[in-house]
């Protein structure tokens, strides 16, 4: 899961995986367009994305054509995200600030301390 989180840490592999996943079936070239860089510098990012499982590749002839690979994302999301879709907003509606501020209230009141 980390190289999920590096691969999506670059706003430039963000966008490779926005294109794809308005049209699979890209190759390097049509990927490379309109950027910033150079053709290289898309297939080391790239390359990135493919280490993460983010895009799969195929080749079609002497092209390579790249496809976004959601499955990671959706376990992403499953894992990191979801559990707090569960999470009743009246339950939050407590929290009052900084975990510093609520030990601080805790300490002045004796419910956090030892010795109580």
């Amino acid at each position: 899961m980390t190289d999920t989180f590096v691969a999506l840490s670059d706003p430039t592999r963000r966008l490779l995986l926005d294109r794809l996943s308005e049209e699979g079936g890209l190759t390097l070239s049509d990927l490379s367009e309109d950027l910033p860089m150079t053709r290289q510098a898309v297939a080391k990012h790239l390359a990135v994305l493919e280490a993460a499982e983010l895009v799969a590749s195929e080749r079609d002839g002497r092209c390579k054509r790249h496809y976004l690979n959601p499955v990671p994302l959706a376990k992403m999301a499953r894992r990191w995200l979801g559990r707090f879709e569960e999470v009743p907003l009246a339950a939050m509606s407590g929290f009052h600030g900084s975990a510093g501020e609520a030990r601080a209230a805790r300490t002045e009141t004796g419910a956090g301390s030892a010795h109580s």
